[in-house]
């Protein structure tokens, strides 16, 4: 399976909507809550040069936010991506 990450706060509407909509195509995903752990927003910070959450990491590439998530998702590419990253890994 494709390693999706997501770092995400725990009072942010659009990682709610992002994590529910992974959710409703049965993504299974790492969150990373960056809350209150400063060490893991500066890692945050440094993958993805963005200082907003939810930050979202699909087989190590980052995609975005949640915007990016739903333009992928209407444009067909997030399910590419998905499957894309599975290519030639054992299941």
């Amino acid at each position: 399976m494709t390693r999706v990450e997501i770092y995400t706060k725990n009072w942010c509407p659009y990682c709610a909507r992002a994590k529910q909509h992974l959710d409703s195509k049965g993504v299974s995903y790492e969150e990373i809550d960056v809350t209150n752990d400063s060490v893991r927003e500066l890692e945050m910070i440094n993958r993805s040069e963005k200082h907003t959450v939810p930050q979202i990491f699909i087989g190590g590439q980052h995609l975005g936010g949640s915007d990016e998530l739903f333009v992928a998702e209407n444009n067909g590419s997030l399910d590419w991506l998905l499957s894309e990253n599975t290519k030639g890994k054992a299941a």
